[in-house]
């Protein structure tokens, strides 16, 4: 687990294979994004690592409702009942009324490629296999400014899940945009602004559009769910995964 204080108020927390964020407002946090369910204790030693305490989680926001970003909520939630919200088209993805998420089909089709055998047991020994997904999840409705601790703004960036939502911190100029664009990845061989595999998304159109949404939102670093934070306006990181 690494932490990068990305600004005063906004923590990114690399896990191994899946990212979170913390973002201050006073004495009060929201947690964006948890991981694998295996990641609860980092979860939790993130929290205390930036001198908050679990109870100072006034909100957990998704960005989208696969397994690597919602995975340890369960036993979060259990400690500390709070808001799981999402767009209103994720939360019923996050109540598991419906599923769009790579599977094991996928991942087996995929052994055969460089690094996907290591992170196909990393990911089983942390959780993937265990996804009740989250029965309370709700959405936070058709509203320009989120009512957490942040004050986040969301993004539709529909694509890599049909309600993928990115998120504007808007004091810090900081931009999360999930899975929609990442900076790494277990299965890459670099970092910098590229897509996830092929076989993670739902919607490869709807990606690309989401780009052009990611590409006009004015941000001075993009911090993803995948990779290490991206320094630099959300124009120049479009521009830099489009060249490949």
């Amino acid at each position: 687990m690494k932490i990068t204080e990305v600004t005063g108020d906004v923590f990114a927390v690399e896990g191994h294979a899946a990212n979170w964020t913390l973002i201050a407002e006073g004495d009060a946090l929201t947690l964006v994004d948890a991981g694998y369910p295996g990641y609860h204790d980092d979860v939790l030693a993130s929290i205390s690592e930036i001198g908050h305490r679990l109870d100072d989680v006034g909100a957990l926001l998704i960005t989208h409702a696969h397994i690597d970003h919602i995975g340890s909520l369960p036993r979060l939630l259990e400690k500390h009942p709070v808001p799981v919200l999402l767009s209103p088209i994720e939360a019923r993805h996050a109540r598991r009324e419906y599923l769009e998420q790579a599977g094991t089909a996928d991942v087996v089709r995929n052994l055969w490629r460089p690094r996907v055998l290591p992170w196909a047991l990393h990911i089983m020994r942390n959780g993937a296999m265990d996804d009740p997904g989250i029965p309370s999840a709700t959405d936070f409705g058709d509203v320009d400014v989120i009512d957490v601790p942040g004050r986040l703004v969301p993004v539709p960036t529909p694509g890599h899940t049909s309600g993928h939502t990115a998120y504007l911190v808007p004091g810090a100029r900081v931009l999360l945009t999930g899975d929609a664009l990442v900076t790494g990845h277990p299965l890459s061989p670099s970092t910098g602004s590229q897509k996830l595999m092929t076989f993670f998304h739902h919607d490869l159109d709807g990606m690309d559009a989401s780009l052009d949404v990611i590409a006009e939102i004015d941000a001075d670093a993009i911090v993803p769910g995948h990779g290490p934070v991206f320094r630099g306006s959300s124009r120049d990181a479009v521009a830099q995964l489009r060249r490949g």
